[in-house]
C-alpha cells in the first residue's frame, strides 16, 4: 500500500513557506525541504531559508543539517529524504515535500536509482586520466567511434561532455 506524500513545489518567493506551514498544519505533517542550499547551515542569504520562528511549530527536515563544506548531492538527498518521510511516518503523520529543487522532487517522487551512476564514477576517471595521458584528441576518438553523431556535436576540448 503507498504512503500519503504531499509535494509542494515552485520557484524562490513564490509562497512555498507561508502555504506549506499551512498544509503541514491542515493534514497533520512534518515538511521535508528539498532544496539544494538549505540543508546548508548559516547559508540563510539568498536561500530565503525559513527561520525558527517562522515555523510554527512545524517540524522541518533538511534544513541546516550540513555544514558548508560537506557534500551534498541527489543521493544524500535521497537517503536523508527518505529517512526523513521514514520518521515522519512511524510518527502517523504526513510528510509534505516542498522546495523548488525539481531535480530533487523527481528522485523522491519518481524513486529514480542513482546508485549505478555512483559505480560508474570509477569509469568516468578512467577516461579523465586516459585524456590526461594521451590527449582529448585521444580520447575523442573514443567517442567517434562509439557514437560518431555525438562526437560531431561535441569538441575534443570538452572532455567533461565527451565523457
Amino acid at each position: 500500500m503507498k504512503k500519503p506524500l504531499i509535494v509542494l513545489t515552485g520557484p524562490t518567493a513564490a509562497g512555498k513557506t507561508h502555504l506549506s506551514i499551512a498544509l503541514a498544519k491542515a493534514v497533520n505533517g512534518e515538511i521535508i525541504s528539498a532544496d539544494s542550499m538549505q540543508v546548508y547551515k548559516y547559508m540563510d542569504i539568498g536561500s530565503a531559508k525559513i527561520r525558527p520562528e517562522e515555523m510554527q511549530g512545524v517540524k522541518h527536515y533538511l534544513v541546516d543539517e550540513l555544514l558548508p563544506q560537506e557534500e551534498f548531492h541527489i543521493v544524500k538527498f535521497q537517503q536523508m529524504a527518505k529517512a526523513a518521510m521514514e520518521e515522519i511516518y512511524a510518527k502517523g503523520k504526513i510528510p509534505v515535500l516542498v522546495g523548488g529543487t525539481g531535480f530533487y522532487i523527481q528522485a523522491i517522487t519518481k524513486d529514480i536509482d542513482f546508485t549505478q551512476a555512483k559505480q560508474e564514477d570509477g569509469y568516468r576517471q578512467e577516461l579523465e586520466q586516459l585524456a590526461a595521458e594521451k590527449g582529448n584528441e585521444y580520447l575523442h576518438q573514443m567517442l567517434l567511434n562509439v557514437d560518431p553523431v555525438s562526437a560531431g556535436e561535441i569538441h575534443a576540448n570538452n572532455v567533461k561532455r565527451v565523457i
